[in-house]
């Protein structure tokens, strides 16, 4: 797993009374975006109009070093456009923005798209047939083929002010977070069960507090909340006691984080 990046809380006071809070890296969350997306916004260069950018959705699939796949037909644009330059970039952007695109994660992958040769197309097939079954019915047409793009450059926003560049070799490097596919359902379970425990938990270990609190994203290393304050809302990310695995694991470390600030507040 890559090593974590270290970060100040988002509380009260100077950043430097704060504890530093470990975080996934950005190479992670980018894996960890990828994995839960579906959909991008792929880029590719207009044969049209030479040097513009023609950008349109486009699903994919994700092969174990995260490199995008697509099924391409030979009517779209884009196949005209990458047969001339292979040169493209696909944006993906967090599903639940909550109101608000631009606090929302997303990240941009730069590389160039190539159609995959003869060899490569049923391990492609199987694994664009993963994420989208209904494709089956048209994977095999003779006018679609299956492209891969091969990774140069990474950029990665986590939303407001939380942004920089992943290099190719540490995106391929890294995995998904293991609570990805369980994040969705651990964040409505305790936004739907648990509010003043989070509030509770925000008091105790960010320091901050808060009439409301509402869990917004969890990974293996903590979470985020966005808590409703006397000045207004605010943002905080609260350390795990330990790294968790899976979403039982998850569960007994909140618990434990509950019951430990029941205690430090009596």
């Amino acid at each position: 797993m890559t090593s974590p990046s270290i970060r100040k809380h988002a509380g009260t006071g100077p950043a430097s009374d704060q504890p530093a809070v470990p975080e996934p890296s950005f190479a992670e969350r980018a894996r960890t975006l990828m994995y839960l997306g579906r959909v991008g916004s792929l880029s590719t260069l207009s044969r049209k109009q030479p040097g513009f950018p023609f950008g349109s959705v486009m699903p994919y699939g994700l092969d174990d070093h995260g490199r995008p796949i697509f099924l391409i037909s030979t009517m779209a644009m884009h196949t005209q456009n990458l047969q001339a330059d292979p040169r493209a970039s696909l944006l993906v952007t967090q599903a639940d923005t909550d109101g608000d695109p631009l606090g929302a994660s997303r990240v941009t992958l730069v590389g160039n798209v190539l159609r995959l040769s003869e060899p490569a197309v049923a391990e492609a097939r199987n694994l664009y047939l993963a994420r989208y079954a209904n494709s089956r019915y048209w994977v095999d047409f003779e006018d679609f083929s299956f492209y891969q793009m091969d990774v140069v450059d990474v950029y990665y926003v986590g939303g407001f002010g939380v942004m920089g560049w992943v290099s190719a070799s540490e995106y391929d490097r890294s995995q998904p977070d293991p609570l990805a596919d369980s994040m969705a359902e651990i964040i409505q379970h305790m936004n739907a069960d648990h509010k003043d425990a989070l509030v509770l938990l925000a008091r105790q270990f960010a320091r901050i507090e808060s009439q409301e609190a509402t869990m917004t994203a969890v990974d293996r290393l903590g979470f985020h909340v966005r808590l409703n304050t006397e000045d207004g809302l605010r943002g905080a990310r609260i350390a795990f006691l330990r790294e968790v695995n899976n979403p039982a694991e998850s569960r007994r470390v909140l618990v434990e984080m509950v019951q430990q600030a029941r205690s430090q507040a009596e």
